[in-house]
């Protein structure tokens, strides 16, 4: 007997697309990909680049984009051993996306700061 294939739904609560959302609606998970757009990068210059992101959440963030097939993780045979991170083919087509959102954000900054005051102030 086939199985009937069913449509994702991310209003469903137990559709897997809500998880997929929730790592690429993280903030921390966004500016991971965007730092990785150029190309590999280190742990440590992820760590530098990404202000205020604790090592604990970076490596945490990581491992989710990686398990999530977004980015990769290549180990080098150096002393010390080089660790570089880099985005999939995959992680590039979310690329847009997400630049999409750090445009809108950064262009639209004052406009909502602005609203917040004007609700703040009520």
């Amino acid at each position: 007997m086939e199985s009937e294939q069913v449509e994702p739904d991310p209003f469903n609560r137990n559709c897997g697309s809500r998880q997929i959302l929730d790592r690429i609606g993280d903030r921390w998970s966004v500016l991971v990909v965007l730092t990785l757009a150029d190309g590999s990068r280190r742990y440590s210059e992820l760590a530098t680049r990404i202000d205020g992101i604790s090592q604990k959440m970076l490596t945490q963030t990581l491992r989710g984009l990686e398990r999530d097939g977004l980015v990769t993780r290549t180990v080098h045979a150096s002393i010390p051993p080089r660790v570089d991170y880099a985005l999939t083919d995959l992680g590039r087509n979310l690329l847009d996306l997400v630049a999409g959102l750090e445009s809108w954000a950064t262009t639209h900054l004052a406009e909502v700061e602005a609203a917040r005051a004007r609700y703040d102030a009520r």
